[in-house]
C-alpha cells in the first residue's frame, strides 16, 4: 500500500488495531455462544467482553510476542490474556487459526466494499450529470483511431455510466460472496465446536455462513472478489484513456482541469498534461495485478495449507485501497472535466464530411447501384479527400459534397438537393434520447 494513494478511510480497515479489535469481537462471540450452550461460564464470557473490551491492544508487544512464537494468532492471544487473567483459558475453545483470520478478512473485505460503493455511486453520479450535459454536444466517434461517424459527448458518457453501472452490480454480487463466516475448526469437521456457534458469531459480524469450509474458507470466493475489482479497474482504464486521447494536442476536445498555479513540466512551461487519468492507468495496472495470484489461491492443499496467505495479506489492503483513491480521483476529474464543443465540431469538419459516407452509399444503392459500384463511387472521392487533409491538415467542410456533385456517375443517381440532405449532422442523433432512456 503506497501512502500517496491512499484515502485514510479505506486504510484503517486494513490497520493493526483493527485487525486485532475484529480478532477479538470474533472470539467474545464465540465465548457468548459457548457460554449459551454451557462449554464456558457465562461469567467468563462477561469478563471477557469487560477487560477485552476496554483494552488498548499493543501492536508492538504483539510483535514482540510473535518474534518468539512464531505465529501471529497465539502471539494474539497470549496479549489478550494479560488483559482478561484466568479466564482466557476459555477464549479460542475448540477455534482454529483460520476461524479467526479468515472470518476477519471477510469483515474487512465486507467493509472495504461498502466504502467502494460510495466510490462507484460518486463517478456514476459524475457521469450521468455530465452525460446530461452534453447529451447533443456532436462530436466525432472514432474506430481504430480514425473518424467514423459523429455520436454526442454525452453518449459516450452514457456509455461509461451504463459500464461502471455493471461493474457496480459484481460488486454487490462480490461483496455478497466473500461476506462468510467460517468457524468450524481443525478440517472444519465442528468436531470440537458446535455450530451454532459459527452461526452467532456470523450474525454478529454481519455475514453469512459457510457451508464447508475445509478449516478455510473457499478460495473461489476471493477470486471471484478480485476479478470483480479488477473488470472496474480496466473500466477506470478505458475511461481514462478516452480522455487522455481527447486531451492529445492534436485533438484537444477535452482536458483535465488546470488550476491556477499548477505546473505541466519542470522543464516546459507551456505543458498542460493528463496527469491523473494516466495515473489512473497505473493504478488500474495495481489492482488488477492481484487478479491472477487471487485465482492461483484456490489450489490449496486437501484441506488446507497457507500458501494463500502472504498473497492475501497484500492483495486484500493493496487492491481495495488502490480502487478507492482510484474511483474518487476519476470522479474528482469527470465533475471537473474542461470540455470543447467548438472543437469537437472543427475537428469533426476537417475531413471534409466524410463522416456522412454510408450515407451516400446507402442513398446509392437505394437509388438502383450495386453496393460493389456505390462503394466504389463514394471510396474514390473520399480518397480525393482524405489525401487534402493530409497535405493541408484541413479538407474543408463541404469538400466531399461538392466532390460527389461534380461525379457524374453519382449525380446519374442522386440530385444535387438529395446529396445536399444526406449531409445533414442532426441525422446522427436521432437515436440519443433512445439510448439516454436505455441508460439512465
Amino acid at each position: 500500500m503506497i501512502e500517496r494513494y491512499a484515502r485514510k478511510e479505506m486504510t484503517e480497515i486494513w490497520s493493526a488495531a483493527t485487525k486485532y479489535r475484529i480478532w477479538f469481537e470474533i472470539e467474545a462471540h464465540g465465548c457468548d455462544a459457548l457460554a449459551e450452550i454451557g462449554v464456558i461460564p457465562k461469567k467468563a464470557a462477561k469478563n471477557i467482553w469487560e477487560r477485552g473490551g476496554a483494552a488498548e491492544f499493543d501492536v508492538a508487544r504483539i510483535d514482540e510476542i510473535e518474534r518468539e512464537v512464531k505465529h501471529d494468532v497465539i502471539a494474539f492471544l497470549t496479549h489478550l490474556a494479560e488483559f482478561i487473567g484466568e479466564d482466557s483459558r476459555f477464549v479460542h475453545q475448540g477455534f482454529t487459526s483460520s476461524d479467526i483470520l479468515d472470518t476477519t478478512l471477510s469483515v474487512q473485505l465486507a467493509r472495504a466494499t461498502d466504502i467502494l460503493l460510495t466510490g462507484m455511486d460518486r463517478v456514476l453520479a459524475a457521469l450521468k450529470t455530465r452525460a446530461e450535459e452534453h447529451k447533443y454536444t456532436i462530436t466525432i466517434g472514432r474506430s481504430h483511431g480514425i473518424h467514423a461517424e459523429p455520436t454526442t459527448f454525452g453518449v459516450k458518457l452514457a456509455q461509461a455510466y451504463a459500464e461502471f453501472a455493471r461493474g457496480r452490480e459484481r460488486l454487490v454480487t462480490a461483496r455478497k460472496e466473500i461476506a462468510v463466516c467460517a468457524i468450524s475448526g481443525a478440517i472444519g469437521t465442528f468436531a470440537n465446536i458446535d455450530p451454532s456457534v459459527e452461526a452467532h458469531v456470523a450474525e454478529k459480524m454481519g455475514l453469512e455462513i459457510e457451508p464447508v469450509s475445509t478449516q478455510v474458507i473457499p478460495r473461489d470466493r476471493h477470486a471471484a472478489y478480485f476479478a470483480a475489482l479488477g473488470i472496474i479497474a480496466s473500466s477506470i482504464e478505458r475511461l481514462a484513456t478516452e480522455i487522455r486521447h481527447l486531451q492529445r494536442t492534436e485533438v484537444l476536445e477535452a482536458e483535465e482541469f488546470f488550476s491556477k498555479g499548477q505546473k505541466g513540466s519542470s522543464a516546459m512551461p507551456h505543458k498542460r498534461n493528463p496527469v491523473l487519468t494516466e495515473n489512473l492507468t497505473g493504478l488500474a495496472r495495481l489492482v488488477r495485478m492481484a487478479v491472477t495470484p487471487a485465482m492461483e489461491n484456490v489450489a490449496l492443499w486437501h484441506e488446507r495449507d497457507i500458501s494463500h496467505s502472504s498473497v492475501e495479506r497484500g492483495i486484500g489492503p493493496d487492491t481495495t485501497v488502490h480502487l478507492d483513491f482510484a474511483l474518487h480521483r476519476l470522479a474528482g476529474v469527470i465533475e471537473k472535466l474542461v470540455v470543447y464543443p467548438d472543437q469537437m465540431r472543427g475537428n469533426m469538419d476537417r475531413l471534409g464530411g466524410l463522416h456522412n459516407s454510408q450515407r451516400i452509399l446507402l442513398a446509392l444503392t437505394q437509388a438502383g447501384e450495386s453496393r460493389e459500384s456505390a462503394y466504389r463511387l463514394v471510396q474514390r472521392n473520399a480518397m480525393k479527400v482524405w489525401e487534402m487533409f493530409r497535405t493541408a491538415g484541413n479538407a474543408g467542410d463541404g469538400t466531399f459534397q461538392n466532390l460527389l456533385k461534380n461525379d457524374q456517375d453519382v449525380t446519374a443517381r442522386l440530385t444535387d438537393d438529395e446529396i445536399d440532405g444526406l449531409f445533414d449532422d442532426e441525422y446522427h442523433l436521432k437515436h440519443v434520447d433512445v439510448i439516454f432512456s436505455r441508460v439512465f
